[in-house]
C-alpha cells in the first residue's frame, strides 16, 4: 500500500475521534482496520500508530491551528478540513520521515477528495502560514 493510500485510511481513522468517545477509540480504530482487506501487518501497525500519534496531539495541534487560522477557530471548522490539517500538522512537526512540502501537499490533495470547493485553498492557506512560522 503506498503512502497517500495510507494517509487516505489515517484521515478516516482520525476522523471517527469526532464521532466517538474516548475510551471507544482503540475499538472503533481496531474495526476500522479489521474491514481493510489484503492490509499487511506492517501497513496496519503504521496506520494505527500514526492515527493513535496524531489523537494524542491533538491539543497542541488544534493550538497550532487556532493560532494560525486567521479567523477561524477549531471548533468552527468543517470536521473535513479539521481532520486534514490535523494530520497534516502532525506531519509537519513530529513525523520526520514526511517532508513539510510533501504533508502540505498530500493534505491539499486529501481536501480535493474529501472538502468542499474552497476547500484545498483553505488547507493550502493554513499550512502555508503554519509552515511559515
Amino acid at each position: 500500500m503506498g503512502r497517500s493510500e495510507l494517509r487516505e485510511h489515517i484521515f478516516k481513522m482520525v476522523f471517527g475521534v469526532e464521532f466517538n468517545a474516548e475510551e471507544e477509540l482503540t475499538a472503533q480504530l481496531n474495526l476500522y482496520l479489521d474491514q481493510l482487506e489484503d492490509v499487511s501487518e506492517k501497513d496496519r501497525d503504521y496506520m494505527l500508530n500514526k492515527a493513535k500519534a496524531v489523537i494524542e496531539k491533538l491539543a497542541e495541534i488544534d493550538a497550532l491551528l487556532n493560532a494560525s487560522a486567521e479567523g477561524w477557530k477549531t471548533s468552527r471548522m468543517n470536521k473535513v478540513d479539521l481532520t486534514i490539517l490535523r494530520l497534516a500538522v502532525y506531519e509537519m512537526r513530529w513525523d520526520e520521515d514526511v517532508p513539510v512540502k510533501v504533508a502540505i501537499n498530500e493534505a491539499v490533495e486529501l481536501s480535493k477528495r474529501f472538502s468542499g470547493d474552497g476547500g484545498p485553498a483553505f488547507i493550502n492557506g493554513v499550512l502555508g502560514k503554519l509552515a511559515e512560522a
